[in-house]
């Protein structure tokens, strides 16, 4: 009798050798049975490709987000009379923006790739829109720091004839930074949501509430760092409520994602970012509310809303990544609202295809 290596897949034999018809086919009908099938991606690569962002793009995430909030600082400033916060908050903004845009031209590679993005002005494009409001913000925020710069030194910057025209128009400049600057710091939030990113993607609907929250404490933080507390009401204020709603919305924003999305924010060295960004936030926003008014605990007050703030917005860019890295996160998900479209009797579509 010849053997060869198939003969292992083959059935048992029936005791004593006789093989009932039925009941033999029916055992080798279930020894065949092929197993549940487990999803793996194609040779264990991502279903989505992760997105080829480097820490540069980060910074400009945080950075955005101080810029934008100190120039809506600086605006209450100016329109109440507070002139050390005005300034303050003035070239906190220029500052921020600055390095935020070395940031992103690091990451794109070349300054002219920055000036190609400004040729046409796309509605639907996020990152089109957002080049358009970051150069907006930077030339209002532009001109109200350089006139509080030539203020500070004594008027001595070589203006001539342009200090009258300066002094003129920084006010409406200030103002004008600060129609932009809510944008400024949001439109990132948009920008990463409108990717296949899976934890991005997820918290499309409450992400933006989530930054302009981090936004405010950031530069609320930064403010009682820079300002004596005299003039650091505002800040301070806003450092409160801030932190109250950067608590609040992160909590609604991860309820309302898909369960699974959520586990890259918890996990790993972003979990880690974002628990600590939770603690740092609650920590200052109760020593602005309690302790601002001295002027150690109010440094020390924005220096951990600063870090908060910082620690939420590279967690949630690493979080992301990291989701894109597994394909659980992308296929699960879609299988759940496939689910929930058949349930609800949704057949007819491009998703759900019947059966």
């Amino acid at each position: 009798m010849s053997t060869s290596e198939y003969d292992s897949l083959r059935p048992p034999e029936p005791v004593g050798g006789k093989r009932r018809r039925g009941k033999g086919r029916r055992r080798r009908d279930e020894s065949l049975m092929v197993p549940d099938a487990e999803f793996t991606s194609y040779y264990g690569r991502p279903v989505v490709k992760p997105a080829p962002w480097g820490h540069e793009v980060g910074a400009y995430l945080f950075l955005g987000g101080v810029a934008g909030g100190s120039s809506l600082l600086a605006a209450g400033a100016q329109l109440t009379g507070r002139p050390t916060l005005r300034r303050n908050a003035r070239l906190s903004a220029l500052g921020a923006v600055a390095l935020g845009a070395v940031a992103l031209v690091k990451d794109l590679g070349r300054p002219e790739r920055f000036v190609n993005m400004l040729r046409t002005v796309k509605l639907t494009s996020p990152m089109s829109l957002g080049s358009w409001i970051l150069s907006a913000f930077s030339a209002g925020a532009g001109v109200a720091a350089v006139s509080e710069l030539d203020r500070l030194t004594g008027e001595r910057a070589p203006l001539g004839r342009l200090r009258p025209v300066l002094r003129a128009v920084e006010g409406p400049a200030g103002l004008e930074a600060a129609l932009f600057g809510a944008p400024l710091a949001v439109y990132t939030a948009v920008l990463l949501c409108d990717t296949a990113t899976p934890t991005w993607n997820a918290a499309y609907r409450d992400l933006p509430f989530v930054f302009v929250s981090s936004a405010s404490l950031a530069a609320s933080g930064l403010a009682m760092i820079t300002t004596p507390v005299a003039e650091a009401g505002p800040a301070r204020k806003l450092a409160v409520i801030g932190a109250v709603c950067d608590l609040v919305s992160a909590r609604v924003t991860e309820h309302r994602m898909d369960p699974v999305t959520t586990e890259p924010l918890h996990q790993g060295t972003p979990g880690r970012m974002l628990e600590w960004s939770e603690r740092l936030a609650a920590v200052g926003g109760l020593g602005a509310l309690f302790g601002g008014g001295r002027r150690g605990t109010a440094a020390l007050s924005g220096l951990t809303l600063l870090a908060a703030s910082a620690l939420l917005r590279f967690g949630f860019f690493e979080a992301g990544k990291e989701s894109a890295r597994d394909p659980r996160y992308t296929i699960e998900p879609q299988k759940r609202r496939l689910a929930a479209r058949r349930a609800a009797g949704v057949t007819d579509d491009s998703i759900t295809t019947g059966g």
